[in-house]
This record gives structure tokens, sequence and C-alpha cells, in this order.
């Protein structure tokens, strides 16, 4: 189990999709300067006298990022079924596009409702290196499932 690549790949998507509980993967300044954040319990605005005021509550994408890492951890587990693992990736990797399309469309949200612009943060980058990394997995399951199977030819 350990010795398998794949196994290496979903232990690095579940830490990577860890990172997205904390802090703010979305930032934004609208043109009057304060600063708008979109973290893992929602839409937040910085104001200096009020400090976080919540915006909007963003449930769907918080029931996102927890399923990713969760999902990857059990893929982990299912190392002697390479048929019901390589379904369960696909699902992470349909997930992890939705994800990518939930953060575009925030994204246009926010800069369309507030006119803001967008501040690029290395976290907003973090679903495109997950959606890599669950693809690699994917292909190394593929392949051990050939190689299994070509054991089975020669018996």
């Amino acid at each position: 189990m350990i010795q398998r690549i794949q196994t290496v790949y979903f232990s690095l998507i579940a830490l990577i999709s860890l990172l997205l509980l904390e802090g703010s993967f979305l930032v934004f300044t609208e043109k009057t300067g304060t600063i708008i954040r979109v973290t893992f319990n929602g839409i937040f605005r910085e104001n200096s006298a009020k400090g976080l005021e919540l915006i909007e509550k963003l449930l769907p994408l918080s029931v996102l990022i927890i399923l990713i890492p969760l999902i990857s951890l059990v893929t982990i587990f299912l190392f002697k079924n390479r048929k019901i693992q390589m379904r369960i990736t696909l699902i992470l990797v349909s997930l992890i596009v939705i994800l990518m399309l939930a953060f575009i469309h925030i994204s246009q949200s926010v800069i369309s409702k507030f006119d803001a612009g967008i501040i690029p943060v290395l976290k907003m980058f973090l679903p495109l290196i997950i959606l890599l990394l669950s693809i690699l997995a994917y292909h190394r399951i593929k392949k051990d499932d050939r190689l299994v199977k070509s054991y089975d030819r020669l018996r």
C-alpha cells in the first residue's frame, strides 16, 4: 500500500486540500480600498471600524473542501480493489473540477457585484495542483491494473 506512488499522490491531495481550510484562498480589493476575502466559512469584507463583516456563507463550497481530502484518504485504503479505486478517483477528479468552477463563479460574482479586482494568492492555484495529482494517481492505478492483468494472462 505505502510503496505505491498513487498513495503518495492521494496523501499529497489530502494535505494540500487541507490548506484550503485555513485562511483566504481568494482575495479581492474594491475601488475604495477595502479587502474582500473568500474563506472556508464564506465571503468576508474587511472594515477598519467593524473588522471582518460576513457578506455571504458558502456552504456548498465548504462541503466540497471537506469532501476532497476525505475521499482521497478513503481511496488510499481501497488499494486491494483497483476498479473501485479508479471509480472513486474519477469522482474525486470531478469534485475538484466542480471546486475549480466554483472558484471561477465566486470570482466572477464578487468582481461584478462589488466592482473589485482580484489579488493573486498562492491558494488560488491549489485546486489546479490537486487536479494534476489526482489525474496522475488515476493513471498510476490504471497502470497497476494493466500490469496485474498481464500477469494473470501469463498464468
